[in-house]
C-alpha cells in the first residue's frame, strides 16, 4: 500500500506576517471574499485590504455568524457568488476558519487561512466541522485539498486572549496520542483514502508533543503579556503547523470523539475546542490503558499550561449518570473516529474512562493544593 502526506500548499508565519498577503493573494487570485469574526475583521481587515490593493486585488468583507453551521455556509457561499471572487481568505479562529473552507470546498475556489488566534489545528487541514446551529457538532465535511496558503502573524496571536493560545495546545496535546493509536490499529485514515502514513508524519507527531512539553508555559506567560518570543513562535508552529500536518495524516482517535460527545452537554457549551479536547485526551488514555507515567505527563502538562483536569473544570459539576452516558453515547456513534482504536470500544467503556480521568483529575488537583 502506498505512503501519503497532506499539507497546504504554502506555510507563512511571522510577526508582521499579514502585510504580505497581497503578494500570496496574487499567485492564485484575482478578487477575494475575506470572512472572519467582527473581532478578526477589525484586527486587520484594514491590513488584508491595503496589502491585496497593493497588487491590484479587490477584497469584500463579510463578516462570520459565529458557527459553522450549514446555513452559514450556505449564506457564506451566496455572497461569494454574488461577487464573483475567485479566492477565498478565511479569517480568524476555528469556527470561522471551517466556514470559510467550506464556502471554498463548495465553491471549487482556492483559499487562504489566516487564524488569529491559535486555538485549533483547523488551518492546515482539509477537513471542516460542522455544527448544528445551536452548536452541537453535526459531521465532518472532508474537503478536496489542504489550504493553498496559511498565513499567521504571530503579532495578531500575541494581542488574542491567551485562553485561545491555550485551547490550541489542548487541541494539538491529541496529536500524538491519537496518531500513534491510529499506527497502532493500522486502520484507514479517510483523509488519505486509507494510505499509510509517511514516517514524516509520526516524526511530526512526536515533535509537536515534545515542543508543547518544552515550550507551552514560556509561551503562555509571555502571551499574556502580549509579546512574541521563540516560545510563542514554537507553540504557535505546533498549535498550527506540526498539529495540523500529523493529526491529518495519522489520524484521530478517542479524544475528539469524546470532545464531540461533550459538546451534547449544555454545561460545557462556553468551552473551548481544546479545552473538550485536553479532557478527552486523558479519558482516551485511561480507555486504552496507557501507563499511569505517560497520563501523569499529561496531566502535568494540563496544570502547568491552565487546560482542563477534570469535568468540573469544563463546569460539568456533578453531572448525573445519564449525563455521562449520553456523553459516551454520542462518542462512539458510527462514523466516529474512536473506532480507530486497536480494539472495540463502546459506551460503556467510555463512560468508564470518562469517570475514571475526572477521579484521578480531582485527585490531582487535591495533591497539588
Amino acid at each position: 500500500m502506498s505512503r501519503m502526506l497532506l499539507s497546504p500548499s504554502r506555510y507563512v508565519q511571522g510577526a508582521g506576517a499579514i502585510k504580505e498577503i497581497g503578494l500570496h493573494t496574487s499567485r492564485i487570485g484575482t478578487c477575494a471574499l475575506v470572512i472572519g469574526g467582527k473581532t478578526a475583521l477589525s484586527l486587520c481587515g484594514q491590513d488584508i485590504s491595503d496589502s491585496c490593493a497593493e497588487q491590484g486585488i479587490p477584497c469584500h468583507q463579510e463578516p462570520f455568524q459565529g458557527v459553522s453551521s450549514q446555513g452559514e455556509i450556505r449564506r457564506l457561499t451566496g455572497i461569494a457568488a454574488a461577487n464573483r471572487v475567485d479566492v477565498i481568505i478565511s479569517l480568524g479562529g476555528g469556527a470561522s476558519i471551517d466556514a470559510g473552507k467550506a464556502v471554498a470546498h463548495e465553491m471549487k475556489l482556492p483559499v487562504i487561512v489566516v487564524p488569529t488566534v491559535i486555538s485549533t489545528d483547523a488551518p492546515c487541514s482539509a477537513l471542516s466541522v460542522v455544527y448544528t446551529e445551536a452548536g452541537v457538532f453535526e459531521r465532518y465535511l472532508f474537503l478536496r485539498r489542504n489550504p493553498d496558503c496559511v498565513l499567521v502573524d504571530t503579532t495578531l496571536v500575541a494581542q488574542s486572549p491567551v485562553r485561545f493560545l491555550v485551547a490550541g495546545m489542548g487541541d494539538a496535546l491529541a496529536t500524538f496520542w491519537e496518531s500513534d493509536t491510529c499506527f497502532r490499529s493500522g486502520k484507514p485514515n479517510p483523509l488519505t483514502g486509507g494510505a499509510l502514513p509517511t514516517l514524516a508524519t509520526k516524526a511530526l507527531a512526536r515533535l509537536c508533543y515534545e515542543t508543547l512539553l518544552e515550550s507551552g508555559l514560556q509561551a503562555r506567560l509571555a502571551v499574556e503579556r502580549s509579546v512574541v518570543t521563540p516560545a510563542v513562535e514554537s507553540i504557535v508552529e505546533a498549535n498550527t503547523l506540526l498539529s495540523g500536518l500529523s493529526s491529518e495524516n495519522g489520524g484521530h482517535a478517542g479524544a475528539h470523539s469524546i470532545h464531540n460527545g461533550l459538546t451534547t452537554l449544555k454545561s460545557a457549551g462556553q468551552k473551548l475546542h481544546g479545552e473538550k479536547v485536553a479532557f478527552g485526551v486523558l479519558a482516551q488514555l485511561v480507555l486504552e490503558g496507557r501507563p499511569s507515567s505517560a497520563i501523569v505527563q499529561v496531566q502535568d502538562f494540563c496544570y502547568s499550561v491552565g487546560l482542563p483536569l477534570c469535568l468540573e473544570d469544563l463546569d460539568i459539576v456533578e453531572p448525573a449518570p445519564d449525563d455521562i452516558r449520553q456523553v459516551a453515547a454520542a462518542s462512539v456513534a458510527e462514523g466516529e473516529t474512536i473506532h480507530s482504536t486497536w480494539f472495540p470500544v463502546d459506551a460503556a467503556m467510555v463512560e468508564a474512562a470518562i469517570r475514571t480521568a475526572d477521579a484521578l483529575g480531582i485527585r490531582y488537583k487535591k495533591d497539588r493544593r
